[in-house]
């Protein structure tokens, strides 16, 4: 057991990370193209088992479509995440992945695996927290499961759409905190939870991201950290973060 204890930290934080680097992300698309681990070579094969993928802040299940086939050929039943656009409230896009969790579970019979870029990697801690029985490994990928440290145009936009949920006078009354680690709903009440240690947990990460500091999105224990070079949003399409993913999900099956 590790000697240190996991905490979130709700405050969002401005930090001066080198977000020109987020223009080379194309690189990283085509070290994938020319990698033989994106054809299925050198990697463990699947056991047909479902892997829900999750997309990251701002974005849609579209631009996950390449791991998504790529999951496919190594013998994974990958899944869309169905949550829509990630620039909701927190809760309602958990209550959203909930909910392709359950069906993904029901139509495979067997626990699934789920896959999270950046925010879409504390969606995916939280609805683990929040129920694991479905559920046998969460990875994320450049996700801040420490707390929001991020480029300070990220948190400018995040509060941008914190002022259109919170349009609703309504849920200006009931949730005044919605959209910040302070909130009192489930799903950010979950990511200041331990993460359950029978779920195996596995955070990808780059020291040169452009978007998050990487510092944000290790876990309490080294073995489970894995450091690769290149973007924050090319961690999507990153071999090295391909090889990774295949060894892990491999890992549980054998575990």
């Amino acid at each position: 057991m590790s000697a240190t204890t996991f905490v979130f930290h709700p405050e969002k934080i401005a930090t001066a990370r080198p977000i020109w680097r987020e223009a080379f992300a194309g690189l990283d698309w085509l070290a994938l193209k020319a990698s033989p681990v994106y054809y299925g070579f050198g990697v463990p094969r699947g056991d047909k088992s479902a892997v829900i993928m999750v997309p990251g802040f701002m974005g849609t299940d579209h631009y996950l479509y390449e791991m998504y086939f790529w999951l496919r050929r190594i013998g994974y039943t990958p899944t869309m995440s169905n949550i829509g656009w990630n620039a909701e409230c927190l809760n309602t896009l958990v209550e959203r992945l909930s909910n392709t969790i359950k069906k993904a579970q029901q139509e495979s019979g067997k626990k699934v695996h789920l896959i999270g870029h950046s925010l879409g990697g504390v969606l995916s801690r939280a609805a683990t927290i929040i129920d694991s029985e479905p559920i046998t490994s969460v990875t994320t990928l450049g996700s801040p499961i420490r707390g929001i440290r991020s480029h300070p145009l990220v948190l400018q936009t995040a509060e941008r759409i914190r002022e259109k949920i919170m349009c609703d006078r309504k849920r200006q009354e009931e949730t005044p905190d919605c959209y910040t680690g302070y909130c009192t709903c489930p799903a950010v009440t979950a990511m200041h939870n331990h993460f359950p240690h029978e779920v195996l947990k596995t955070a990808i990460y780059t020291k040169t991201d452009g978007i998050v500091d990487w510092k944000a999105c290790i876990t309490d224990d080294p073995a489970k950290n894995f450091e690769v070079t290149g973007t924050h949003v090319g961690l999507a399409f990153n071999p090295a973060v391909y090889t990774i993913i295949a060894n892990r999900l491999a890992n549980k099956r054998e575990a």
